[in-house]
């Protein structure tokens, strides 16, 4: 079945829709010019909102964690992606250490593993999965939701080489955002790791990325001839609050009205009579942690002991003081009556897949990435790849091609910061504090 999307605000949508399909061939040139100048993520995904007179991503992620739940049937497509990615590292790669997360209890996260593992697998490596866990003794079997056994090994390292007992890998391949920091045993090996450590939680932020996607919205808007504003959310950043001793009020606050107000500008051009609202949430990490909506100054000047313990801290325990003030983007999409939203999975360059982040309990205006949340695989009647351009009559929608338009959007702004990020890395000043 294919799940049912409906938009409110159809017709600026589609005339999006429309001048993307149009503008394919040189949208498509452009893109190919981007990477060969810059080099591309291995995978990513990425969250987008759908408000029918915007479509922007409002969140990427380096080290995607839903490999699961993507629709079946796109399995081959990964394999093929994953072929030219691993191509790029390595042509002669044979094996792969593959570093998931710490959290076994999440049956649902393993199965993502499980189904990373395949997906290697199918270009023909050998893999073996090794483990950050700190007092991880020796193997140890780990069940998926999928019924599937894992096996979890310690990561050993010799010299400037990491691997299993063993096992001797080409490559290494992080499933772990590094949220708690990048662990020492991984520092200085000579085995290539994708995605480089420095583009993890770690040392990356989202307001950088978001510089970026600024550059990268508005080369695109030109080919296309949209106002950038179409495809990108209005955002500023703030590095001085502490939620829990109530510090930084002030800084948060002039942010959140400055962001608001260029909201009501654009709002006001395009007459779109919705309140505005903005999505505070900490400038680094995942998981949906961190994150409140924000309708006027009043909303962080008020906040209560219970939104101010939820804002506090964010994965590993890590204390929140930086925060992205970013503009919120309705979603008019649903999925058999819930709110949803797409999120939009690549690798290499290539879209891979995707599906509906759907929640029962949350609004148009809320974070959907939250406890309770369910997942609808994309799956539309056309080929993702190649949409039917002729819009004839009684064809299926197919909102795919523009969902991966903007998904590849903010991948190429991601490969543009962590250039950057690995260049400060390298700098005489950055090594030497690393020694």
């Amino acid at each position: 079945m294919v799940p049912h999307l409906t938009t409110s605000l159809t017709g600026p949508l589609h005339e999006l829709e429309r001048v993307v399909l149009d503008q394919r061939p040189e949208i498509e040139r452009w893109f190919r010019t981007q990477w060969l100048e810059h080099n591309v993520p291995f995978y990513s995904s990425v969250d987008l909102r759908n408000s029918g007179f915007k479509l922007a991503p409002v969140d990427t992620n380096l080290f995607p964690g839903g490999f699961n739940n993507l629709n079946p049937e796109f399995l081959p497509l990964c394999v093929h992606a994953a072929m030219s990615a691993v191509q790029k590292i390595c042509p002669d790669s044979r094996r792969f250490l593959l570093v998931p997360e710490n959290h076994t209890r999440n049956a649902h996260y393993l199965q993502n593993v499980a189904v990373l593992r395949r997906i290697l697998e199918g270009v023909g490596l050998t893999v073996r999965i090794g483990s950050l866990i700190p007092d991880l003794q020796g193997p140890t079997p780990v069940e998926t939701s999928g019924g599937e056994t894992l096996l979890l090994e310690p990561i050993r390292r010799r010299g400037n080489r990491v691997g299993l007992e063993g096992f001797d890998p080409c490559a290494v391949l992080l499933n772990n955002d590094l949220s708690a920091g990048i662990p020492a045993i991984l520092r200085g090996i000579e085995q290539t790791i994708v995605p480089p450590l420095v583009a993890g939680w770690a040392t990356r932020r989202k307001s950088q990325h978001f510089h970026f996607y600024d550059r990268v919205a508005e080369d695109f808007a030109k080919i296309a001839g949209i106002d950038p504003w179409v495809v990108n959310p209005c955002f500023s950043q703030c590095g001085k609050v502490n939620f829990a001793e109530k510090e930084g009020e002030e800084c948060l606050a002039s942010n959140v009205e400055s962001v608001l107000g260029e909201i009501r500008e654009k709002y006001a051009q395009y007459g779109i009579t919705e309140p505005p609202f903005v999505i505070v949430k900490a400038d680094a990490g995942t998981y949906g942690m961190g994150i409140m909506t924000v309708k006027s100054v009043d909303d962080v000047r008020n906040l209560n002991r219970k939104t101010r313990n939820k804002m506090a801290t964010i994965k590993e325990g890590r204390p929140v003081n930086e925060v992205i003030i970013q503009e919120g983007v309705y979603t008019f999409e649903s999925v058999e009556g819930a709110v949803a939203e797409p999120v939009v999975y690549m690798m290499d360059s290539f879209v891979v897949g995707g599906f509906y982040r759907v929640h029962t309990e949350r609004g148009i205006d809320e974070n959907l990435n939250a406890p309770g949340a369910k997942y609808v695989p994309l799956a539309f009647e056309t080929n993702c790849h190649t949409p039917d351009c002729t819009g004839k009559p009684g064809d299926p929608p197919n909102r795919f091609y523009t969902y991966g338009v903007v998904a590849r959007l903010a991948s190429l702004a991601a490969a543009l910061e962590v250039e950057e990020l690995v260049s400060a890395a390298s700098a005489p000043e950055a090594r030497a504090a690393n020694a």
